[in-house]
């Protein structure tokens, strides 16, 4: 980890906050519990715990993994609907394949990112490849979901494919921090996801001992969850490490600084930076329903059980 990486960082455009920035202050850290998802794949939960208020648009974040498989060990999910949501998986190690019951999907695999907007509800599976299940192997992922407004609850499914490649890279004024911008916008750089409910999410590496501090939306939330070493987070150097989630409070910058010494996993500090703007609506979810109301939930399961959801392909290789 991670699959995306340059050289020298300092070749990379440069992104500064404000001198006379509003600090946003760590407000609370929490750790994630470790459960198992869909077939039997371990994740951590990211997000468990924390007020839904402190994560809107936010309604959850799995870190599959880091695993490295034995022979015959990958697993994935069964076929199962989603409505009223976006997923967003982000492959650092490994390799999944998605299909869906609208012919969408697709293989993503290192530092690629597969961007799904249920909207009116479809049928979903993500499963590892053949040759994976074959050879065992490395597997280290997440996947965010995204809450859509009411308005756009019901609209058709579609698909954003971001391939590593298409990563809007840059990196902190010392050339310390490099940025991997998903989606939104950091100091007028714009990452390629195009988002329903306006977000920021960005993958950073940071080298031991060093600071980075960035331009953040006022009016978005601000997380972090670690990946893999340990930092401090905001101006008061809040420790969190591997598996924990930091919320911030109000302000217009973010500083994150790694700890001088990183385990012997990875040289630097990786977390995941995320921010949206809060909908502010009654959010509701039953599994993998997120509606307005009860009725609303009713009405989605009453889809899926009439087939209204859609069907799984017949030449699935993925059985029925």
């Amino acid at each position: 980890m991670p699959a995306v990486t340059v050289e020298n960082p300092l070749t990379l455009p440069r992104v500064t906050a404000p001198a006379d920035g509003r600090p946003r202050q760590a407000l609370a850290v929490s750790t994630a519990p470790s459960g198992l998802e869909g077939e039997g794949f371990p994740v951590r939960r990211a997000f468990a715990g924390i007020d839904y208020r402190q994560l809107d648009p936010f309604i959850m974040m799995d870190q599959m993994g880091e695993v490295d498989y034995a022979a015959g060990e990958p697993k994935g999910t069964p076929w199962h609907p989603h409505r009223g949501f976006e997923t967003v998986t982000y492959i650092m190690d490994g390799t999944f394949i998605h299909q869906d019951s609208h012919g969408g999907g697709g293989t993503i695999t290192n530092g690629d990112t597969q961007w799904m907007t249920a909207g009116s509800g479809l049928l979903h599976i993500e499963t590892p490849p053949e040759s994976l299940v074959l050879s065992g192997g490395l597997f280290h992922g997440l996947q965010l979901w995204v809450n859509l407004p009411k308005a756009d609850k019901m609209m058709p499914p579609k698909y954003q494919d971001i391939r590593a490649g298409g990563l809007k890279l840059l990196t902190s004024a010392d050339g310390g921090a490099l940025i991997r911008l998903i989606a939104g916008d950091i100091g007028g750089h714009t990452g390629p996801g195009s988002t329903h409910t306006p977000i920021t999410m960005t993958h950073v590496s940071l080298n031991a001992g060093a600071s980075v501090t960035l331009p953040w939306r006022p009016d978005f939330n601000a997380l972090a969850y670690g990946l893999a070493g340990t930092g401090f987070a905001g101006p008061q150097g809040r420790p969190f490490a591997m598996g924990q989630a930091v919320v911030f409070g109000p302000g217009d910058t973010l500083t994150v600084r790694a700890a001088e010494t990183q385990d012997s996993r990875s040289a630097n500090f990786e977390f995941v930076l995320l921010g949206g703007l809060p909908i502010r609506e009654p959010m509701m979810q039953y599994g993998p329903f997120v509606m307005n109301t009860h009725a609303e939930l009713a009405q989605a399961f009453d889809d899926f059980q009439a087939g209204r959801l859609g069907t799984i392909p017949a030449d699935s290789p993925y059985g029925r």
